[in-house]
């Protein structure tokens, strides 16, 4: 049973709640990791580092707008985050560029939506070697180059 990270700032409580929910009838095992920190950096932060640490595949973050956990995890290397608002955006995600997790606006999506774009993104893998293949590439070298620095 594959195991997702989930987590949220408190404005968000609801979103996660219900969307835990649906994981689980799905047969996700899902890791919370909160939604009681205001700073909503902060728990962004340690999801991404259990997902690209490998303690996970697939982590979801929420927040008012999806803004912001997308930015705070984007700074954990490994963590490649993309706020999503559209089943179009949900597939293309994991599909194009390899999303190891999605971020959501409880203010900006309704639960039944937010639960949708996650079902697609479930579902949805990257295929190494498409068109995609070498914009993601450039992603991980600029990465593995920062790092050196």
């Amino acid at each position: 049973m594959e195991r997702v990270a989930i987590g949220c700032d408190p404005n968000a409580a609801g979103l996660k709640e219900a969307v835990k929910a649906r994981l689980a009838e799905l047969g996700y095992e899902v890791e919370d990791y909160g939604s009681d920190d205001p700073v909503y950096a902060n728990t962004a932060i340690r999801l991404a580092e259990a997902v690209a640490s490998g303690k996970h595949r697939r982590g979801i973050l929420f927040c008012g707008t999806g803004i912001g956990v997308s930015i705070a995890a984007n700074k954990v290397s490994g963590a490649y985050a993309a706020l999503v608002t559209d089943p179009y955006s949900a597939e293309r995600a994991a599909k194009s560029n390899n999303a190891n997790i999605i971020c959501m606006g409880a203010q900006t999506i309704g639960a039944e939506v937010a639960k949708y774009l996650v079902e697609i993104w479930m579902r949805s893998e990257y295929t190494p070697g498409g068109r995609s293949e070498p914009k993601v590439q450039r992603i991980y070298q600029y990465e593995r180059k920062r790092g050196e620095d």
